[in-house]
């Protein structure tokens, strides 16, 4: 099926595997190479600390550019001029009075002059001086290496923003807050591993910039999903500078993540970049060769599957190189431990812009690549394209965010799920999504919410986006927010609307992380962040989107319960398993490894399961033998636990399953907090409205 007519495009040789591409530093000078097959001349500009310019030309060798400049060393900002036919009609972009970033650059350094004419291809003007650069980086030794990686069954990611997260921390130097530095900072670290976390995943951290557009309404990228350079960490993010010092930084604070046991995940934008659409600056890949590495229609109109003006182009093997090239440097160099690709989906479209879930090359290279089977690969499984939506279809080796766990925890919280069917899929690990192609339960990345949209306070607190601040008058940002503000819109001084949004809060959290797979927590979810109603601060560089340190302790009872359900996950192996559930004993004469229990206390029968307003649902977990075994080799036993839910407004009565399941039950969590500590098997017990309880077996 044909999704889009795709311009004419000779994908070209194989890359030369022997030829590395950028600025590799030698004992007596630096070697310069660039990959510009169409190019009728290149200049390598070497820039003085006054702006002064030294321009060479390098020597062509088949589809390369190369040159060594001795004297040069570490430190040295550079770009290229690349000359050729400028006929954008035709997809050529080459404007030798365009400085361009070499894509290969450890480190950026300068900003984009939005004003300035310079930056498009329509000026003759030098857009040097007007647009970031590159710096020479010598190589370093990467960052230790986590003491233990961390299983995926053991896994707890924790999305946060670099700036955002220390911005406001007081314990944090001043001059460090919002950068690697302040991540790396003991009290940062050790609220993160009190928390429970295992794996921070950064919001990129890839060197971004600004568009246009916002930078005109006054505002900036904050989130950071507008790529410049795919190897250079983000230069403001650094608080020592940024003529290579953040290369260095970034490795510190790996390592200190390292030393306390957690792993670094970079959220990752290989999907499009800062260069925009047809009318965007000229600042890297457009004038190297936009025919290449961007997806154009005929026309050399920008074909667009991202939403952002411009698609890069993985079909094209030298882009895929550029891909794959740059997530090697990032494991073997700067030590992080696995990726969030976002919109993933891009990345597999072929040469005639169809999605490939089975055949496309990048797949088939990362499967491949020693290099990164041994990091956590997770993909955002969507794009805005045609057939798009693309959630179980990735396969191994890959995870992904499971965009309808949260849209069925929600539906559910909020009361307007079709019964329990789907919620059941999503509570034992989604098998209908990944149980049918190898995978197992950890390739379900679940997420109730995440940087874009509501926080976790703000989904119980808005029915309706409040995004007046972006200044698009409220027109960005999803509508579909299946969120429910428990009766009252925004902040309230009614004590019951308070209770009762605490409640849901705990309910959601306690279904998180109760789940089977892999648990997401966006930061500050777990003491009651907001956004005041803001679900797209994409542009809020301000107190909107920064982590508020006031609120651990004003909001301990929250952050209480999510510590206390991480370390029952911790502890209980039954409540993170790592295979799928097959409704039969593990051995022979034991329990069923996961029953499902009607609220009449036998298991559910087809009647239960096709009540469209049935939500309450028990799932018990027999622990007596997991699908698991230990170190040695051994099978794996737990206790048994029972998880109830009731996400109705009214009080249930329950039965629980009688003694020929386990003599009695202690109650270990109750999001109700009804006082109740221990239940007699077979017994009778009310269930508040919209609560979790989970009972462990005695």
């Amino acid at each position: 099926m044909t999704e889009a007519t795709a311009a004419p495009n000779e994908l070209g040789p194989a890359p030369d595997p022997d030829v590395r591409l950028g600025a590799q530093v030698h004992a007596d000078g630096t070697t310069f190479t660039l990959w510009a097959p169409a190019a009728e001349r290149v200049e390598l500009a070497l820039l003085g600390p006054d702006g002064a310019q030294r321009n060479l030309d390098l020597a062509h060798t088949g589809e390369y550019w190369t040159g060594f400049v001795a004297g040069i060393g570490h430190g040295q900002r550079y770009g290229y001029r690349v000359h050729g036919p400028f006929d954008p009609s035709h997809g050529l972009r080459f404007h030798p009075a365009k400085l361009l970033l070499d894509p290969y650059a450890r480190a950026v350094d300068g900003t984009l002059d939005f004003a300035s004419p310079l930056i498009y291809d329509s000026s003759d003007g030098d857009s040097a001086g007007h647009v970031p650069v590159g710096v020479v980086v010598a190589d370093g030794e990467p960052p230790p290496p986590i003491s233990r990686p961390v299983p995926w069954s053991e896994t707890v990611i924790y999305e946060l923003h670099t700036k955002g997260f220390t911005k406001l921390h007081p314990d944090v130097p001043e001059h460090q807050r919002g950068t690697y530095a302040g991540l790396a900072h003991p009290s940062v670290i050790n609220y993160l591993t009190e928390l429970g976390i295992t794996s921070v995943e950064l919001l990129p951290i890839h060197h971004f910039l600004t568009e246009p557009a916002i930078a005109a309404r006054g505002l900036p990228n904050y989130w950071g999903y507008n790529t410049l350079n795919y190897f250079a960490p983000h230069g403001p993010f650094s608080s020592a500078g940024s003529a290579g010092e953040q290369v260095a930084e970034f490795k510190a604070m790996v390592a200190a993540f390292h030393a306390a046991g957690i792993e670094v995940i970079l959220d990752v934008v290989y999907n499009h970049t800062a260069e925009g659409g047809f009318d965007g600056p000229t600042l890297s890949f457009r004038g190297i060769d936009n025919r290449a590495y961007y997806r154009l229609t005929h026309g050399g109109v920008t074909y667009d599957v991202t939403g952002t003006g411009n698609s890069v182009d993985t079909s094209h093997p030298q882009v895929r190189r550029l891909v794959m090239d740059s997530l090697r440097y990032w494991v073997e160099e700067m030590g992080v431990d696995g990726f969030r690709f976002d919109l993933a989906v891009t990345l597999i479209r072929n040469e005639r812009h169809e999605v490939d879930t089975v055949d496309h090359p990048f797949l088939a290279e990362v499967a491949a690549d020693p290099v990164l089977g041994r990091v956590k690969l997770i993909s955002e499984p969507w794009d805005v394209g045609p057939f798009g939506y693309q959630v179980g279809n990735f396969g191994t080796p890959w995870s992904e965010w499971n965009g309808k766990f949260r849209d069925s925890v929600r539906d559910v919280w909020r009361t307007s799920s079709y019964g329990v069917q789907d919620l059941a899929y999503r509570l034992s690990g989604s098998s209908d999504l990944y149980g049918d192609d190898g995978r197992y339960p950890y390739a379900s990345i679940n997420f109730v919410t995440a940087h874009d949209g509501f926080t976790l306070r703000d989904l119980v607190s808005y029915n309706h986006k409040h995004n007046e601040a972006n200044r698009e008058d409220n027109r960005d940002g999803t509508d579909d927010n299946r969120s429910w503000n428990c009766g009252v819109e925004g902040e309230t001084d009614d004590p019951g609307v308070i209770a009762l949004r605490k409640r849901q809060m705990a309910n959601l959290m306690a279904t998180l992380v109760l789940s089977t797979g892999v648990p997401m927590i966006t930061a500050g979810d777990e003491c009651g962040r907001t956004q005041y109603g803001n679900n797209n601060a994409y542009c809020q560089d301000s107190e909107i989107s920064w982590f508020d340190w006031t609120l651990p302790s004003t909001w301990s009872d929250h952050l209480g319960l999510t510590k206390q359900l991480l370390a029952l996950r911790a502890a209980h192996p039954a409540l993170r398993q790592w295979h799928y559930f097959s409704g039969q004993p593990v051995v022979p004469g034991g329990r069923k490894d996961l029953s499902w229990i009607a609220p009449h206390g036998g298991e559910m029968t087809e009647n239960d399961w096709h009540d469209g307003n049935l939500r309450t649902i028990g799932m018990f977990l027999a622990g007596d033998a997991l699908r698991g075994t230990d170190a040695e080799g051994n099978i794996l036993t737990d206790h048994s636990f029972l998880l109830v839910l009731n996400a109705t407004a009214d009080a249930r009565e329950v039965v629980v399953p009688d003694a020929s399941w386990a003599p009695g039950y202690e109650v270990v969590l109750d999001t109700s907090g009804s006082g109740v500590t221990e239940v007699e098997a077979g017994a009778r017990v009310p269930l508040a409205p919209r609560c979790v309880v989970l009972l462990r077996a005695l």
